[in-house]
């Protein structure tokens, strides 16, 4: 007991540090396609020693470019770098668009969609300080301007067919209709899945004219909305005079704590960055019971939980509840060889299971399944079939008149053969060993050769 005691102890303290350390560095990107346009941005990444340029840790991690709000700085989102860095994610921050008096939207969703291809490229580049560290998955992120910049970027993209982004997040998501483009005219075009966080006492975006039409608009199969109760515009990020000034001079109704309003959004962010950018499934179904049992928040879905696998049985045939693109049956437990069907037909007494794999790359595993096999001794009480073992010719008799449908099937349950007769069988092509016959309604019999 002390020894397993000390072992969990152990365990737990190499969980705990198996958190990365923040490391940092700034790059100016150049887009050559916009006059030489510069995208200074701060870029903080798994570290083996936190500090700035320090050695990125060992691995591949997902990217989130993170757009800012208006007339706030990228500083101002200390609190999503200091949680998701270490959690395994490199957090993008350019700091474009930060003048107060020539602000724009569309040059600052252009930022964004750049720094997708960039950092790909960023990872490529040798003497790079995050040189083979960045992984193909991206997600788009942004409070307030920020996200309604997002959408702009996630609607070229999404046009473009890009294959790196994989999912939007807005946090109070601002419309942005300057320079005649519009974020809620974007969300029509943004096909990828989206997770909208509202604060009801929002003053600065009103939920019902910004972040609503918004969700509303997206036209993603699978999008969320999430109103935080009591919530408020600025306390998504750090506190920050200018925003938390904008705000106390507005309608508005806040009666949570900035940590309260943070922590609810990290419950559920945490679950959905987790399944879309580290395809970790169970993390999904997480996120699907919280967003409709949190305390603190009302939420609503189009996002479908993978449905419950389960096993049927017809005329002897064994059957997944569960339409998909690839299966894998099992027999107590074992693969079965060649069974990525909808079904398969048993031949041995047991447990059977099926594993579903679904269009987004997670699997799900039925429950158990027995299904027996009749012996001899009951098997001849609907035939008479001899010799058992057989010379490889066997003799199968009925009461019934017609001829006998016979399924010939080897040890692994593959399908050898259909014969119709209401006598001999000569089988005697086959090799020695066991074989297994379907007969009339799919009664399994074990032969030997």
């Amino acid at each position: 007991m002390k020894y397993f005691l000390l072992l969990l102890i152990f365990t737990c303290v190499i969980q705990v540090k198996a958190q990365y350390q923040i490391g940092h560095t700034t790059i100016d990107f150049v887009d050559v396609n916009r006059a030489n346009r510069i995208v200074s941005s701060e870029i903080y990444y798994p570290a083996l020693t936190s500090g700035t340029n320090t050695s990125a840790a060992v691995g591949q991690f997902p990217v989130i470019i993170f757009g800012h709000g208006f007339a706030m700085s990228w500083s101002d989102y200390q609190n999503y770098w200091e949680r998701y860095t270490p959690k395994g994610y490199i957090l993008v921050f350019p700091k474009t668009e930060s003048a107060l008096l020539s602000i724009d939207h569309q040059q600052f969703g252009w930022d964004l969609q750049f720094l997708v291809n960039e950092m790909q490229q960023e990872g490529q580049r040798t003497g790079s300080v995050i040189y083979q560290s960045v992984a193909s998955e991206t997600a788009l992120m942004g409070h307030s301007m920020g996200g309604g910049a997002a959408f702009l970027a996630a609607d070229s993209l999404s046009v473009n067919g890009n294959l790196n982004f994989k999912t939007l997040i807005g946090l109070a998501p601002a419309e942005s209709s300057t320079n005649g483009v519009s974020s809620i005219s974007s969300a029509s075009i943004v096909s990828k899945p989206s997770l909208i966080f509202s604060g009801s006492g929002d003053g600065v975006t009103p939920p019902i004219d910004h972040h609503i039409p918004m969700y509303n608009g997206i036209a993603a199969d699978c999008k969320a909305f999430v109103n935080i109760i009591g919530g408020g515009h600025c306390y998504f990020a750090q506190s920050d005079f200018i925003c938390d000034f904008g705000e106390a001079g507005t309608i508005s109704n806040v009666v949570i704590t900035r940590a309260q309003q943070q922590q609810i959004t990290y419950d559920l962010l945490d679950n959905w960055l987790a399944f879309y950018l580290k395809n970790q499934c169970d993390n999904r179904n997480l996120f699907m019971s919280d967003i409709l049992t949190l305390p603190g928040i009302i939420g609503q879905t189009t996002c479908v939980e993978s449905a419950l696998v389960i096993i049927s049985e017809s005329a002897g045939n064994l059957i997944s509840s569960v339409t998909s693109t690839s299966y894998q049956w099992f027999y107590e437990g074992n693969p079965i060889s060649v069974s990525n069907s909808i079904s398969i037909t048993p031949t041995l007494t047991g447990n059977y299971t099926v594993q579903i794999t679904y269009p987004d790359g997670c699997t799900r595993l039925s429950p158990d399944y027995y299904y027996q096999v009749l012996g001899m001794e009951e098997f001849t009480k609907y035939y008479s079939i001899s010799p058992n073992p057989t010379d490889g010719v066997i003799t199968i008799k009925t009461n019934s008149p017609e001829k006998i449908a016979v399924e010939l099937f080897d040890v692994f349950g593959k399908f050898i053969s259909l014969i119709e007769t209401s006598d001999k069988i000569d089988i005697s092509y086959l090799q020695n060993g066991m074989y297994y016959l379907s007969i009339g309604e799919k009664k399994h019999l074990i032969i030997k050769i």
